[in-house]
């Protein structure tokens, strides 16, 4: 169940009240008339099942709610009530199937920000790999992947275009540019760095790597597992079951083709530099459009839904 804390300007109220008793998996509305100060008006309560409340928060938004007033959701962790039961077997689907999609354009808009923190996590990742990469550690590839933060601009992209919200597009398109562009140069860096201190050294790049080899060698297979890993990228992010994004993390060769990229080119080869290349491009477009097509069947989906989410009417 979600619960909802609405401020209503007290001439909407009215339709408010409607809208909730209108929808299908509401319950426990109370209204507190003129509580509100800041904004002023009066301040309305709400469960509602999370199949019915990318519905609901639709219909709060054509009133307006969110320029006169405010709209808070917050999940509810334990909820005892033979009506809260009693709404969610009335509105249609399950829980892990609804989208919030106002929900996911929040969280994907937090994530794929352009902020210093996004900046250092990325980097870091990368540099984590290209200790892996050199070391042919499998481990430390793992690692690297758990700590990429790009899948969050990647969500976002995916969110932008089914959702068609260009500025979002844009700001994720510029984080992951940016960010892998500010992770390459630093690590190319740091290769050097490392290289001069004989830590890394050019023959250990070149030598057999049969753990970590594949980052710079791109085939179908490749771009199979980053579609399937999007795919459930996305369900994790649009069912709330972020613990999933590990496993996506951890399936994908961003980071890692990046690492190798940099310190290939630290060292002049172009043939690894290509390969790791071509490997990360492969695999952000495979992550892109599964995520594009997951949401847009999750979408003509509840679509579908749509028109069972709305009581009857009296006559």
């Amino acid at each position: 169940m979600l619960h909802l804390r609405l401020i209503s300007p007290a001439e909407k109220t009215d339709d408010v009240i409607r809208l909730i008793e209108g929808t299908i998996g509401t319950a426990h509305l109370c209204v507190l008339p003129g509580a509100a100060r800041s904004p002023a008006g009066d301040v309305v309560l709400c469960d509602v099942a999370r199949e019915a409340g990318d519905d609901l928060l639709s219909g709060l938004q054509r009133l307006g709610l969110e320029t006169t007033g405010s709209i808070a959701v917050d999940d509810v962790g334990l909820l005892l009530s033979k009506r809260a039961e009693k709404a969610e077997k009335e509105a249609p689907g399950e829980p892990a199937d609804a989208v919030l999609w106002e929900h996911l354009t929040d969280a994907t808009h937090e994530e794929s920000t352009l902020s210093v923190t996004y900046l250092m996590f990325i980097t870091l990742a990368t540099m984590i790999a290209a200790c892996g990469v050199v070391l042919d550690n499998s481990i430390l590839i793992v690692g690297a992947m758990a700590v990429g933060p790009e899948f969050g601009p990647l969500a976002g992209v995916s969110t932008a275009v089914v959702q068609r919200r260009p500025r979002l597009a844009l700001r994720s398109v510029t984080a992951l540019l940016v960010g892998f562009a500010v992770a390459m140069a630093v690590t190319v860096g740091f290769s050097l760095f490392m290289d001069a201190v004989g830590l890394f050294t050019e023959a250990k790049l070149e030598g057999d790597r049969p753990q970590t080899g594949f980052v710079y060698a791109p085939d179908w297979f490749s771009f199979v597992v980053a579609v399937l890993a999007g795919a459930a990228g996305t369900l994790s992010l649009t069912s709330a079951k972020s613990g999933a994004l590990v496993g996506v993390a951890i399936s994908v060769t961003t980071i890692p083709a990046a690492a190798n990229a940099a310190v290939a080119l630290s060292y002049g080869d172009t043939v690894q530099t290509w390969g790791s290349t071509e490997q990360l491009l492969l695999n952000l477009l495979g992550i892109t459009l599964a995520g594009v097509l997951t949401l847009a069947a999750q979408k003509r989906f509840w679509a579908g839904q749509h028109k069972r989410l709305r009581r009857p009417t009296a006559p």
